[in-house]
């Protein structure tokens, strides 16, 4: 199953208290809170670029499964993580304390952010 394609946020859960939790600051969580964001994903075999804009910030980051890749944050840090592949559809990482899982069916991905026992959910639909 290939990730590859443009995704559009549909919805998003606990964005203001997850946002606070990881340090952005009250003004870009309030700017953000009611953006839609857009998802680009390539994938080329084990090979990932993902490029996430919301408004007019851009985020890109670049990672091979199962490699230590430097990722950028939410927040804007940058840290070094491995991302791995659980069956055909699911992206799985720790960075910080914190799990990302990204997970795709169909046409729609699923994004779950845990932090403690703060989840952020974020479902985008191909587009």
């Amino acid at each position: 199953m290939s990730f590859t394609g443009k995704y559009e946020l549909q919805s998003q859960e606990n964005f203001e208290p997850f946002m606070k939790a990881i340090g952005l600051p009250e003004d870009q969580i309030q700017k953000g809170k009611d953006l839609k964001s857009i998802s680009e994903i390539v994938q080329d075999g084990k090979k990932f670029k993902v490029t996430v804009t919301t408004g007019s910030k851009v985020l890109k980051n670049e990672f091979t499964i199962g490699e230590e890749s430097e990722i950028e944050m939410l927040n804007g840090e940058k840290v070094k993580t491995i991302v791995q592949m659980e069956g055909n559809n699911k992206l799985v990482t720790q960075v910080k304390g914190m799990k990302s899982v990204t997970e795709l069916n169909g046409d729609t991905i699923t994004h779950t952010m845990t932090l403690g026992d703060l989840t952020f959910k974020r479902v985008s639909k191909r587009i």
